[in-house]
């Protein structure tokens, strides 16, 4: 299965590979692998938002991007996979700016998101622990109380009258109080864009806040992480002083609000971005694997299963554009949830000991924690296709060249 792809795209594609590889002349190489990267991930991130534009591949012209949307994203994140070098392309270009462009004001969104695209502001998008999947309406409807609901625990928001330098016609300042972890880039992002809970019983809502690097009562601690791990965080905040993402009133729309609307959007574009970052590192530990063979320093069997594997992560691929380039309910869960397993079998059968494959594996495996299991991505992608409208099935199968035919959901 091949991609059809815009020859903007491919060429953005070759400025990037050719970047990540360590230099603007550098040809790349068949698998992707990185050359020696700059000294700081902050570094190489400007170098590349400069050069080769991966900050503001999905943005619109009218803020710095590329105006390239969904599918050209995707293309980012594939050729990023394939180094697995620590990045902030999924926190802020995938998950934090779309969620500005699409609920921000205006005064907000020529604020912030220039910046992003230039590489001068990175971000990252905070919810409780383990609910970054429902937020983004991935693994379950997002409309519950994921963000803590009222109760202990989870992010609360609430609005104080006035405060220094203010007027009660000011309407008041918003305090941020909880616990996150696992937040991707929590810990050097220049900004946070925390999933708050507001407002009693009778008006309970998820709102999004804008909280600066920096600002009292905020707490971030990096966790621990292994060679192909994505750089993760735990925040706490206490009493933390925080910016409404949008207007304080915003209309309500069919089945949700803003915010839900919003988080859904985005989390099936991000799982489409995020299925070809894992086709990319699947595709660079395959290439591997097949050089082995070709030089007679692999097993006997390695050849055919490393030819099973290769379609299988072609097939990936075809699925994650599929899905960014489609407004088709759950194509972006389906697509995730077939290249997280892809890249599970990838990193079983071909990576031997002592390969950097095992950092690919850690990879999905942390990537399956942040917004799976696999199960429930494919689960909520059959829910959303109508697969199972009374909870028995009322068809022998999904609709042909549907996502869920694909990727074989039965």
């Amino acid at each position: 299965m091949d991609v059809a792809t815009t020859e903007e795209q491919e060429e953005f594609r070759r400025t990037l590979r050719a970047r990540l590889r360590g230099g603007p002349d550098g040809e790349p190489g068949e698998d992707g692998a990185a050359g020696p990267g700059p000294e700081t991930p902050e570094d190489e991130w400007r170098r590349l938002a400069e050069h080769a534009g991966p900050a503001g591949a999905g943005l619109p012209a009218a803020y710095g991007g590329a105006g390239g949307g969904p599918v050209l994203l995707a293309v980012a994140c594939e050729e990023t996979g394939r180094t697995l070098r620590p990045s902030p392309l999924f926190a802020t270009a995938v998950l934090t700016a779309p969620l500005i462009l699409a609920l921000g004001t205006e005064r907000q969104r020529a604020a912030l998101l220039p910046r992003c695209a230039a590489g001068e502001l990175t971000c990252a998008t905070v919810v409780p622990a383990g609910q970054l999947g429902t937020a983004l309406a991935l693994t379950g409807p997002n409309g519950g109380d994921w963000a803590g609901g009222g109760r202990a625990g989870g992010l609360q928001a609430r609005k104080v009258p006035g405060g220094p330098g203010r007027t009660p016609e000011d309407g008041g300042r918003w305090l941020l109080y909880g616990e996150a972890g696992r937040v991707p880039d929590g810990h050097t992002a220049g900004l946070l864009l925390v999933a708050a809970h507001t407002g009693g019983f009778a008006r309970s809502r998820t709102r999004l806040f804008l909280v600066r690097a920096g600002a009292p009562g905020l707490r971030r601690i990096a966790l621990p992480t292994a060679p192909g791990e994505r750089p993760c965080a735990r925040l706490e905040l206490r009493q933390v002083e925080a910016e409404l993402l949008g207007a304080e009133e915003a209309g309500p729309v069919v089945g949700g609000t803003p915010e839900t609307a919003a988080l859904a959007a985005v989390g099936a574009a991000a799982a489409a971005a995020l299925a070809a970052e894992t086709a990319g590192a699947a595709a660079a530990v395959l290439s591997r694997a097949a050089a082995r063979v070709r030089d007679g320093r692999a097993p006997a069997g390695d050849g055919a299963r490393v030819a099973e594997l290769h379609a299988a992560v072609r097939a990936v691929r075809a699925a994650a554009y599929g899905a960014a380039g489609s407004a088709e309910p759950g194509a972006g869960a389906l697509a995730l949830a077939q290249a997280l397993r892809t890249q599970r079998a990838v990193a079983a059968h071909v990576a031997p000991p002592g390969d950097d494959g095992a950092a690919y594996a850690r990879r999905a495996a942390g990537d399956e924690l942040l917004l799976g299991p696999v199960h429930r991505l494919r689960e909520r992608a059959a829910e959303e296709a109508g697969l199972f409208a009374t909870g028995e099935r009322e068809r022998s199968g999904p609709p042909e060249g549907s996502a869920a035919a694909v990727a074989g959901v039965r």
